[in-house]
This record gives structure tokens, C-alpha cells and sequence, in this order.
């Protein structure tokens, strides 16, 4: 067996210990991951270690976005790292860019547990974390102390705060925008995650606009104007997408994340009593409407702006229809959790083909 062989054999262990893991609470078993990742990471020549396993360096992989350089283009969606703790460790596991959050301007606990659920016979996800963080402030602290930044892209993905009310929503933005934009390259409105009571009422036009345009407003008194993107629910119907592509226009945001989790239970095979959990459902049950989202995106605005795709990839034939149907990036999160870390690879493997 030769070299590179021996490595894709290797890089493929996570099928062996992922029944350990799945044993777990699926929260408790994500703390599990990232500690152990942690303290291999503090390990002398570790992470050249983990950059052969899983790290893919071709400059055909390069993508040329809302105007930053990125070295290949598959992300880690936010939701996996919220308050900026594991960015080192996961850019060792080839990631072109790493979106934190979602952070909101105080620390919250989020919703009770648990609020998190595996559906194994969808390979799909169900969570109702609802924003829990440690607040905008330690986020920003813990980018401004990175030591290692060289050519990760790093968003910064940003909420309202449970007990803020929508018609004072755009203050938690504003304050999340200006803690983080010294330390991340772009931003990520989120507005679309279902387990904040009321926060998708803010996808509505005018709610919206106002939230896009404020941010846009201080982000052009900047010296540097970064890319500020809107993260939206697959849930949208088409005249609610045809607003989308009209409110990118009109506040010239740098684009869109298509898309975060969906309420929709449609299809799901798993036993009804986890179906029925509250939650956003992730996973592959996703995989067809987040790409029809991203295709009428595509289409509906001639392309005229970027969209970062995720939703239900699983591997490297999903990442392409995505990219095919219109997405310039895609993103991970519970297609990592399910096929393990060597999908990045076998993305930009897959891609380079």
C-alpha cells in the first residue's frame, strides 16, 4: 500500500470510533470531539500530522469571493464552534474558512436540555439549542488572541439575544458587528434560526431592510468595509425568496447563506418521538431544498451575487450539485458529524477531479 493510500486508510478511522461517539448525548459527544481534538492539537508535530490526513493544498482549489481569497471552498458552518474555541484545531482538518457563533451581545444559556437529537436512520440532526453563547465580547477576545491567522478566512456569524424584542433587534446587530469587526473577515446576519422565539419574523422585508441597511451604514464608515452576508431558512416561499433577491439589490449586501435548518418534518423516517421534537432539522433530509433554494437564488437574481451553500452535504456529489446549482461556497456541519473529518478532503479531492 503506498503512502497516500495508507493515509486515506488512516484519515477513514472515524468509522470505527463514530458508534462510540453516537452513543453519547450528541451535545456531550461534541465536547467529547473538541477537547480530544484540542489536546491532540497540543501535541508536538500534531498538526502536520492531521494536515496530511485531511488537508488538500492545490491552487486550482482557490475561490475568488465578495472580494476575499479563500484556499479552497468548503467552510465550517456556524453552529459547531460558537464562541471561536476550536478555530486551530479545525483549520488542521483542511477547512478553507470557519464561520463562528451564531454570537449574540450578552451570554445566554440557550434553550433547557436536551436540545439535541440524532435522526441515524435520516442522518439528519434535530436541534433547538437556541443561540447559546458566551456573549460577543469573549468572541472577539478569543479571536483577537489567535496566534496563527496566515490564510483562514474566519465569519463572524451574528443574533439578537432572546429577551431583546424585535423592534430593538437591530441594537444586539449593531452590537455584535462592531465587537467583531476587527477580528473576522466577513459577517453572517442571522436572522433565519428557528429556535429563537420570534426571530424569523424579522426575514420579513421591512424588519429586514432595516437591520441590512443600519449594518451597512456603519460598515461604509470603515476604513475596510467587510463582506456582510444574510443567512435565510429553507422554509422561504418563492415570492419570500423574490424579496430576498430584491433586498440583497437594494442594500448591497456582499450575499446570502442558503440555507440553516428547516421546521419541515416532510419524509422523515426516524421513530415519530424524535421526529417530534421542536427543532430545526439538519442533515440530508435537507439536501433537495437547500439546492433549490440556492438554484432560484441563482437564477431569479442572473447570479449577480454569491451564495454559500449548505444543507444536507454529504459528500463530494453534493458539494458539486450545489456548486453546479449556483453556490460559490458550501458549508458544513451534521454531513461532518456523520461522514467525519476526511469529507473535507474528499470534497476538494472530488472538485479537483
Amino acid at each position: 500500500m503506498n503512502i497516500s493510500a495508507s493515509l486515506a486508510t488512516f484519515a477513514d478511522m472515524y468509522k470505527l470510533v463514530k458508534p462510540l461517539f453516537f452513543s453519547m448525548n450528541p451535545e456531550m459527544a461534541h465536547h467529547q470531539v473538541t477537547g480530544g481534538l484540542r489536546k491532540f492539537n497540543k501535541i508536538w508535530g500534531s498538526k502536520q500530522v492531521l494536515k496530511a490526513l485531511y488537508s488538500v493544498e492545490d491552487k486550482r482549489l482557490e475561490r475568488e469571493v465578495f472580494g476575499l481569497t479563500f484556499k479552497n471552498p468548503v467552510g465550517l458552518a456556524a453552529g459547531f464552534d460558537k464562541n471561536a474555541e476550536y478555530i486551530e484545531e479545525m483549520a488542521s482538518l483542511g477547512f478553507g474558512f470557519i464561520e463562528i457563533g451564531t454570537v449574540t451581545p450578552r451570554p445566554q444559556p440557550g434553550n433547557d436540555k436536551p436540545r439535541m437529537f440524532r435522526l441515524v436512520s435520516d442522518e439528519a440532526l434535530i436541534n433547538r439549542m437556541g443561540f447559546n453563547n458566551q456573549g460577543a465580547d469573549v468572541a472577539a477576545g478569543r479571536l483577537k488572541k489567535l496566534a496563527n491567522r496566515k490564510d483562514l478566512i474566519i465569519g463572524g456569524n451574528i443574533g439578537k439575544n432572546k429577551m431583546t424584542p424585535n423592534e430593538d433587534a437591530v441594537q444586539d446587530y449593531i452590537y455584535c458587528f462592531r465587537a467583531l469587526f476587527d477580528y473576522v473577515d466577513y459577517f453572517v446576519v442571522n436572522v433565519s434560526s428557528p429556535n429563537t422565539p420570534g426571530l424569523r419574523d424579522l426575514q420579513e422585508k421591512e424588519p429586514l431592510k432595516n437591520i441590512l441597511n443600519t449594518l451597512q451604514q456603519l460598515n461604509r464608515e470603515r476604513e475596510h468595509p467587510k463582506p456582510i452576508l444574510l443567512k435565510i431558512a429553507p422554509d422561504l416561499s418563492n415570492s419570500q425568496l423574490d424579496d430576498i433577491v430584491e433586498i440583497v439589490a437594494e442594500t448591497q449586501i456582499a450575499g446570502v447563506i442558503a440555507t440553516n435548518t428547516t421546521i419541515s418534518r416532510d419524509g422523515l423516517q426516524s421513530e415519530a418521538t424524535l421526529v417530534n421534537e421542536m427543532g430545526g432539522v439538519s442533515g440530508k433530509p435537507l439536501t433537495k431544498r437547500s439546492t433549490e433554494v440556492i438554484k432560484y437564488l441563482a437564477d431569479r437574481s442572473n447570479r449577480s451575487f454569491p451564495i454559500i451553500g449548505v444543507g444536507g452535504i454529504h459528500s463530494a456529489e453534493d458539494a458539486i450539485e450545489k456548486l453546479n446549482a449556483g453556490a460559490s461556497l458550501i458549508q458544513l456541519y451534521t454531513g461532518f458529524i456523520y461522514e467525519g473529518p476526511a469529507l473535507v478532503s474528499k470534497i476538494c479531492k472530488g472538485l479537483l477531479r
